[in-house]
C-alpha cells in the first residue's frame, strides 16, 4: 500500500497495490522433456514467450518485450518439470515481485501434458491475460507440432 500525502491539513490518499494471480492450463501434445527446454532456457523461450533473452549472472535473464527490458530471476527450477521468474522492481518493498511460473504437469489417468502458468502482477484484466497467455500458447503449439 502506498500512502501518499495530498495536504497540509494531514488527508491522505491511499492507493492500493494489490497483485493479482492469474492461472490458467493449456494441453500440449509433446513430452515434459521435449517441452522443458522451451519453458526454461533463453533460446527456447525466444521462440515463443518473449522478443529476446539474455542470460545474466547470478540466474537472472532479461526479459525483452516491445524493446522494454525486463529483469528476472530464475527463483525456481525443477528438471523437465517447472521454472519460476520473480521480476526485479516490481513491488514497493520487493517481497511481493511480479512472477510467472510455468509448471508442466502429466495426467496420470490420460498420460496428457499440461502446462500450468501462473502469472502474479497487477494486471487485473481476466480478459487480456486470457488472450496474452493464448497468444503464447498458440506460438508455442505451432513451434512443437501440439
Amino acid at each position: 500500500m502506498v500512502i501518499v500525502f495530498t495536504d497540509e491539513v494531514n488527508h491522505f490518499t491511499f492507493v492500493s497495490m494489490e497483485k493479482y494471480k492469474f492461472v490458467t492450463e493449456f494441453e500440449l501434445r509433446s513430452s515434459p522433456k521435449v517441452l522443458f527446454p522451451y519453458i526454461s532456457t533463453p533460446s527456447g523461450l525466444e521462440q515463443w514467450f518473449a522478443e529476446k533473452v539474455k542470460v545474466l549472472p547470478d540466474h537472472r535473464f532479461d526479459f525483452q518485450w516491445d524493446g522494454d527490458s525486463h529483469i528476472a530471476k530464475q527463483t525456481g527450477l525443477r528438471i523437465n518439470k517447472a521454472v519460476k521468474f520473480e521480476f526485479e522492481n516490481t513491488s514497493e518493498d520487493e517481497l511481493d515481485n511480479n512472477h510467472v511460473e510455468l509448471k508442466l504437469e502429466v495426467s496420470d489417468l490420460t498420460q496428457t501434458t499440461f502446462l500450468r502458468v501462473v502469472d502474479y502482477s497487477s494486471n487485473r484484466d481476466q480478459a487480456e491475460l486470457d488472450s496474452l497467455w493464448h497468444g503464447f500458447i498458440d506460438n508455442l503449439k505451432e513451434i512443437v507440432g501440439s
